[in-house]
């Protein structure tokens, strides 16, 4: 069997577990926001309802806009591998330049249509209210955060994820320390902010970030910021790449905005409920890719090699270990699968509606492992085109039929979290026979 000596287990973690601390910060922070404001004393149930909705526009928003960052690391990374890196110096700062220009527009629409945006999600009343004050103030941060993903994906072209590390853990400490002071307020000194809190933390951590991400792509890679409208070659080939990941994003998105919207209409406890699960779910997929950057990572730089013989040992290596972690959080989460809920919200009928789907979410995690794996295989290799396409299918002809269908039965919650499993058996099973498909011929 081939095995590269670069390729061990001590070789993938080193590059895995930095980009695992990286990948789980953003839902950290918000199961950080979830948990805080799911706790407060004014109006919890519909103060976690509106972190919930808003939470999920705001991460589909963001999937969308960074789908630069896997272009800008498959480029660097095929480049580097090809050892003609002095080629693309100008390139990064022109796409980050593009980037913060789209955020901005992005930024502009969705604040000036949040009320209907959240309208359209079911949401009402207070629940609608708050989820427009807390979409307000976190939008701001769109810019920087799309600032932040274009640097790592500079890193990851690299094949360096310790620096995004370290921003990130910065970033999740300073934001969880300002969720509690600014939501609960300090006796006679700070005024508790209430869900305006938890949304001016995040906004205040992605600053500081952006300003790290700032330095340290001076300081510690061969990059600049000077940006010349001499455009490089290679921005049409990122752009296409782009979006292709974008009509992708965009219909992953769907499937997340229609589950959100249903469990909306199901009523404030059933949106609790989901944001709880989904939040979790989304906390698993974070960490399980971690392996999954690897892929992203080294697949690129091993194609500019024309390295197939260790992309295919990569892949094999890469599935046995995301598949491992993931039955290894099942199993912390079934031990305390009673006691999970309570660290959420304190009201009753959202802890029992959380429960009775919470165990769907444990079971799909080894099928998310292998598709999460072979989506950074496929990203780092360029091939965005499948990758689109996959999404489309799934979506439409997995997720959306077995919803619609589920919710005929009138199974709620339960139709939803199958709908998900169907959407992730088809990402996975599918990625996985073009792989070997297409790979198994180069590797022999």
């Amino acid at each position: 069997m081939y095995k590269p000596s670069d390729l061990t287990f001590k070789g993938i973690n080193k590059l895995a577990i930095p980009a695992i601390i990286t990948g789980i910060a953003e839902p950290l922070l918000s199961i950080t926001d979830t948990a805080i404001v799911g706790n407060v004393q004014i109006n919890p149930l519909e103060s976690l309802a509106a972190v919930g909705i808003a939470g999920s526009f705001i991460a589909a928003l963001i999937w969308i806009l960074a789908q630069t960052r896997t272009a800008i690391s498959a480029t660097i990374g095929r480049y580097l591998g090809a050892k003609r890196l002095d080629e693309i110096m100008g390139l990064p700062a022109q796409i980050i330049v593009l980037n913060l220009g789209l955020s901005i527009v992005i930024y502009l629409v969705s604040v000036l249509f949040s009320n209907e945006i959240f309208t359209m999600y079911n949401a009402q009343g207070a629940t609608l209210n708050y989820a427009v004050d807390y979409f307000n103030i976190r939008a701001l941060g769109f810019p920087l955060t799309l600032f932040v993903f274009s640097v790592f994906g500079v890193f990851r072209g690299l094949q360096n994820t310790f620096w995004p590390m370290l921003i990130s853990i910065v970033g999740v400490g300073l934001n969880i320390g300002l969720d509690f002071l600014l939501v609960f307020g300090i006796e006679g000194m700070l005024d508790p902010m209430h869900i305006e809190g938890a949304a001016w933390a995040s906004v205040i951590s992605q600053c500081v970030m952006a300003l790290m991400a700032f330095v340290l792509m001076l300081r510690k890679t061969p990059f600049n910021f000077k940006v010349t409208f001499n455009f490089h070659p290679e921005i049409k080939n990122i752009l296409k790449i782009s979006l292709n990941l974008i009509v992708r994003a965009i219909s992953l998105n769907v499937a997340l905005i229609m589950a959100n919207a249903y469990a909306t209409k199901y009523g404030d406890a059933y949106i609790a409920a989901q944001t709880i699960a989904f939040q979790i779910w989304l906390f698993f997929a974070f960490f399980i890719d971690g392996y999954a950057s690897v892929g992203n990572i080294v697949s690129g730089k091993l194609k500019g090699e024309n390295d197939y013989k260790r992309i295919w040992y990569l892949s094999g290596k890469l599935t046995r270990y995301s598949i491992i972690i993931s039955l290894i959080l099942v199993l912390v989460c079934t031990v305390g699968y009673n006691n999970i809920g309570a660290l959420f919200t304190k009201e009753q009928e959202v802890r029992v509606l959380f429960k009775s789907i919470f165990w769907i979410v444990l079971i799909m995690q080894p099928i998310n492992a292998l598709a999460f794996v072979f989506d950074g295989i496929f990203k780092g290799l360029a091939e965005a085109a499948i990758l689109r396409n996959l999404l489309l299918i799934a979506t439409f002809l997995g997720f959306v039929p077995t919803l619609l269908i589920t919710d005929y039965f009138d199974l709620k919650l339960t139709g939803i979290w199958i709908a998900f499993t169907v959407w992730m058996m088809i990402r996975g099973g599918v990625l996985l026979v073009k792989f070997r498909s297409d790979y198994l011929v180069k590797n022999t």
